[in-house]
C-alpha cells in the first residue's frame, strides 16, 4: 500500500491507501489500525465534494488544490484545517547479488553475466539513473524498481563503467531480469 504523512493542524498521520474491488471501496491503515472507507459520489455525479463513509459515519471533505510541496486547505463536515502532504516513505531494499543469482539460476537455468544488475522481484522501472557509459561505484544507485508499492533502489554490484542499461522508466521487468551490465 502506497504510504503518506499526512500533517493536520501540526499533527502528523501514517496513512496507507490500497484499492479494493467495488466501486469506491479502499482498505486504508490510519496510523496502524486498519480502516475501511468508501468513497462515494455526490449528488451532482462527481466526487467533489467528497463523501467518505468509515465504520457507518459519513464524512463531507472538501480539498482545495493539493500542492505536494505546500500547505493546503481541508474542509470536514465544514470545519477547516490547515493541512500538508509529505511525500510516502521509501523503503530501500538491497537485495546482495548472490541472492538474485541463485533465485536467477533456480528459474532460468543459467548464470547472469557478473556485473549484472538483476531484478530481485517483478515490478515497474520508475526512475533510470544512469546511461550508457557512465562511471560508476559499488552501491551507486542505478536505477528505481517499484514492486507492492513499494520503491526499491536497484544499486550496482561492482566498480566500473555501465556497459548496457536493459530498462527505460515504465519498463515492467521480471524477477532475474538483467537491468543493466557493468564491465
Amino acid at each position: 500500500m502506497p504510504e503518506y504523512n499526512i500533517i493536520i493542524e501540526k499533527r502528523t498521520y501514517q496513512v496507507e491507501l490500497a484499492k479494493k474491488e467495488g466501486k469506491g471501496l479502499f482498505e486504508a491503515k490510519l496510523n496502524d489500525k486498519p480502516v475501511a472507507l468508501k468513497i462515494e459520489e455526490s449528488e451532482t455525479g462527481t466526487f467533489s465534494p467528497l463523501a467518505i463513509k468509515v465504520a457507518g459515519k459519513t464524512y463531507q471533505i472538501e480539498v482545495s488544490k493539493i500542492d505536494r510541496h505546500a500547505p493546503f486547505a481541508l474542509k470536514v463536515n465544514d470545519v477547516s484545517f490547515n493541512a500538508q502532504l509529505k511525500e510516502p516513505k521509501r523503503i530501500v531494499t538491497q537485495v546482495p547479488i548472490a541472492q538474485a543469482v541463485t533465485k536467477t539460476r533456480s528459474q532460468r537455468g543459467a548464470a547472469p553475466q557478473e556485473g549484472a544488475v538483476v531484478a530481485p522481484m517483478a515490478g515497474k522501472i520508475v526512475s533510470v539513473r544512469v546511461k550508457k557509459g557512465d562511471n560508476v561505484n559499488a552501491g551507486d544507485v542505478v536505477c528505481i524498481l517499484e514492486a507492492m508499492k513499494m520503491e526499491n533502489e536497484m544499486t550496482a554490484t561492482k566498480t566500473g563503467t555501465i556497459q548496457e542499461v536493459n530498462v527505460a522508466e515504465g519498463t515492467p521487468v521480471n524477477e532475474g531480469d538483467i537491468l543493466a551490465t557493468i564491465k
